[in-house]
């Protein structure tokens, strides 16, 4: 099996338990509606565990262009092979949602809210504030690539890894996913959300691109700052590249803090003009 299918099928059969579990807790009339975010987080811990026992060792599993592009940016992955895997997680994300679509085929229609239905196949912002929400997404990729390579590091019993990664989405999921649904994953978000704008959904309502590049961009920093960091202060080189990076990063956490400041004097203003009607 070559990389370009190893990825394909492996972030496919990822999308399929991840989307699946979203689309089991929301959708109306579902057995397993309403269980709550812990089993949408070990569900999603799961299936990337699942996805990567699937094709690790034909492809190493990336399943994530932010991944792929970290391991690149340190020399870890040949800069040769990224489309090819960029292509694979993408057209696999995309039809893994489809999947799920027709899996939750009678359920659609029975769920009123367009929103629901769009977060069963990508993420959205718990409360919509565009640098914090980049920053949560940095943040939260920027664990999973340092994390991961982390793991690698170590040695575990044959065939363990995969289910330690798996626990380290479920954390990642518990301690930082409740602020954008941490995606840290391009093709998890960009794909499905494409698959929902194109299927035949009840009732779905718009797909949300003004938001969609905050999920592309967001893990594609962390991610290759992460790579950068690792091999910085755990390996001992420094590049260019990292420095780049984290000026980048610099300025997100800048212009985080500063809007935020910017919308809470609002807000007081606003609150003080009304009390002296």
């Amino acid at each position: 099996m070559s990389g370009f299918l190893g990825e394909l099928i492996g972030t496919m059969i990822m999308i399929i338990l991840g989307d699946g579990v979203c689309a089991g807790v929301n959708l109306k009339k579902s057995y397993a509606n309403r269980s709550g975010w812990i089993v949408i987080a070990l569900g999603w811990g799961l299936a990337v565990a699942i996805g990567a026992y699937a094709v690790g060792r034909f492809s190493g599993a990336h399943l994530n262009p932010a991944l792929t592009l970290g391991l690149a940016s340190v020399g870890a992955f040949p800069w040769s092979k990224v489309p090819a895997y960029l292509a694979g997680q993408l057209i696999g994300a995309f039809l893994g949602g489809c999947v799920v679509y027709l899996h939750y085929l009678p359920h659609w229609r029975e769920t009123d809210s367009p929103s629901v239905k769009l977060g069963v196949f990508c993420t959205g912002p718990a409360i919509p504030h565009k640098w914090s929400n980049l920053l949560s997404e940095v943040i939260g990729t920027f664990v999973l690539v340092v994390g991961i390579m982390s793991i690698g590091a170590n040695k575990f019993a044959f065939g363990l890894n995969p289910l330690i990664v798996g626990f380290l989405i479920v954390v990642i999921g518990l301690s930082l996913g409740g602020t954008t649904g941490y995606a840290i994953n391009p093709a998890r978000d960009f794909a499905p959300r494409l698959a929902h704008a194109v299927l035949p959904i009840p009732g779905k309502g718009g797909s949300n691109w003004g938001y969609a590049w905050i999920p592309v961009f967001g893990p594609i920093i962390g991610g290759v700052f992460g790579a950068l960091f690792y091999q910085t202060f755990f390996t001992g080189t420094t590049t260019p590249a990292f420095w780049i990076f984290a000026v980048i990063v610099a300025v997100i956490v800048v212009s985080a803090v500063v809007s935020e400041r910017k919308r809470l004097i609002e807000t007081v203003s606003a609150q003080e003009s009304a009390a002296g009607q």
